[in-house]
């Protein structure tokens, strides 16, 4: 039943319910043996691999029941990993969770575990490495990249404005123009110009 190209079955070889539902359990496994999978996902490379959709389901269906496909497990896991090992915010994770197709509860609850202490740790300790390496820079334009930095990481605009200033004050020299910087008004001058691109 397989494929003379790297031996995955093709929907054309498939002839009886049962056969295809060994297909679509296969196309799963090898999807699984690669890394954990939302069942949207797996539901996806069904499809796209000819499954039927019912098929899929029944399949999908069984793997919930025997806690292979579980996407709340998939959503905690996800956010952990994701935010310890790229120190990625609570926006970034949710925007990734949604394109893997978690449900908005099992997001809420996976996102609810990363309290605002451990995001605004994790945000200062991106700051301090990416300060450890500065370059030879004016203070204005290492806030503007290390804010930048964080913004691609999902952060607030005044969380990230707040901690990069912060970490400037501490600076041999820095600290009158991290006095200087208006944290609110800065803010909202960042959110105003995130909220014309996603409109634009």
């Amino acid at each position: 039943m397989s494929s003379e190209s790297g031996g995955e079955p093709t929907p054309a070889a498939v002839r009886s319910p049962a056969a295809a539902r060994e297909y679509a359990r296969e196309v799963c496994l090898r999807r699984l043996a690669i890394r954990p999978q939302t069942r949207a996902e797996l539901a996806t490379a069904m499809r796209r691999r000819g499954v039927d959709d019912d098929v899929a389901a029944e399949v999908l269906e069984r793997y919930d029941e025997v806690g292979i496909v579980d996407d709340e497990a998939f959503a905690m896991a996800w956010v952990t990993s994701r935010h310890h090992g790229k120190g990625l915010a609570r926006r970034a994770l949710a925007g990734e969770l949604r394109r893997k197709g978690v449900p908005d509860e099992a997001m809420g609850e996976a996102l609810a575990t990363l309290d605002p202490e451990t995001e605004e740790s994790t945000a200062r300790a991106l700051v301090a490495r990416k300060l450890r390496v500065a370059r030879n820079e004016k203070p204005e334009a290492t806030l503007r990249r290390l804010v930048g930095v964080l913004a691609r990481k999902g952060y607030p605009p005044g969380l990230a404005i707040r901690v990069v200033r912060d970490a400037l004050a501490e600076r041999p020299g820095q600290a009158e123009f991290a006095d200087s910087v208006d944290v609110d008004a800065l803010a909202e001058a960042v959110g105003d110009g995130e909220e014309r691109r996603e409109s634009g």
